[in-house]
């Protein structure tokens, strides 16, 4: 089990950016009978999702909220010594977008920079591995970009699917600070690869006339095998198997109690699922915030989306969350920190 603890470094800023293009799910009545419709809105919690255009990148979204957050804190470019990118919507196959990103920003050479690739758990997992950084001596801040454009993988044909994902990009500020220690799990179950899945596009699989052709699949939806397929119930099934265990652990881990957790900010898949959650662990609702109902499931840039969205006028002093994660992978992960002073700047839209 990989259970890490971090002292003295913190959160210090988060900012988010959105497409200022909204879908709603109330129009989807050439997929979803129309009769259906409300059931599949108030099930899922999705009423509408943010979609970039064509010539908009996951990259784009995190440059443009990482050039707020660093000017609304007056950060000098020159003291950024770690970027990194999480993201499975990458700019290019080669090279890295990281790279790309310290140029666009005006970051120094001397920046290392990096691509990380993970679903829904990679906020964690990049959390995790920017705060390890952030403890080295040398490295004063690291400044961790995550975001994801689903709705270009997503086929507008799959009524699984195309309800389900929003777009949107995150930077997260990592440096040293005299908080309280932090607290980390990460798992992961490769055997369940299927369950979350881009068939085509990469080297196992490269890319084809027939990967090209969306054609009518065996769960009634038409699809691409360069489109997302998810297997509803399989996931479903992982996530309540997983998730409120792990909760538990990192409570039990870090020798706290859940009544002195201010926020559970569970990664936004849908109400129903994050709602059995909470109910499950008793969680109160007022400690579990939700944005998926404007901006749908944005992979791992939902749980700095949900921070900018629904808590910047709510941290005040110390504040302890609970951020946990969980999908493609199988892998999953928690942690436990304390935001409190975390600058949150107003929500981006691009």
């Amino acid at each position: 089990m990989a259970f890490l603890t971090f002292k003295n470094v913190q959160i210090t800023g988060i900012s988010a950016c959105v497409p200022r293009n909204i879908e709603k799910n109330s129009e989807l009545t050439s997929l979803i009978p129309p009769e259906d419709i409300d059931k599949t809105i108030n099930n899922i919690g999705i009423k509408e999702k943010r979609v970039a255009d064509d010539s908009t990148c996951a990259s784009d979204l995190c440059f443009s909220a990482a050039s707020q957050l660093l000017g609304d804190m007056k950060i000098d470019k020159n003291s950024i010594d770690v970027l990194i990118f999480m993201s499975q919507a990458p700019d290019f196959y080669v090279p890295a977008t990281a790279p790309i990103l310290q140029n666009r920003l005006g970051l120094p050479n001397s920046t290392a920079c990096f691509d990380m690739n993970l679903g829904c758990s990679g906020y964690l997992y990049g959390l995790s591995l920017s705060f390890s950084l952030a403890m080295h001596e040398n490295i004063k801040r690291v400044l961790f970009l995550d975001g994801e454009t689903f709705t270009k993988v997503v086929s507008k044909k799959d009524r699984v699917n195309a309800p389900l994902y929003g777009d949107a990009g995150t930077a997260t500020l990592i440096e040293k600070s005299h908080s309280a220690d932090s607290y980390f799990s990460l798992f992961t179950d490769g055997s369940g690869k299927d369950a979350l899945f881009i068939k085509a596009g990469g080297a196992r699989y490269p890319s084809s006339e027939s990967t090209l052709e969306e054609t009518l699949r065996e769960d009634g939806n038409i699809r691409s095998d360069h489109q997302l397929f998810m297997d509803g119930i399989d996931v479903f099934n992982f996530t309540i198997r997983v998730v409120p265990k792990n909760i538990l652990e990192i409570l039990e881990y870090s020798k706290q109690i859940l009544e002195d957790v201010d926020y559970v900010i569970f990664h936004q898949a849908n109400k129903f699922m994050t709602d059995f959650f909470a109910k499950k662990l008793k969680i109160p609702a007022h400690k579990v915030p939700y944005c998926l109902d404007r901006f749908g499931n944005t992979s791992s840039a939902s749980i700095p989306l949900t921070i900018v969205s629904e808590l910047r006028e709510k941290i005040e002093g110390k504040t302890t969350v609970i951020l946990s994660g969980f999908g493609a992978g199988l892998s999953w992960g928690s942690a436990l920190l304390n935001i409190g002073g975390c600058h949150i700047s107003k929500l981006l839209e691009y």
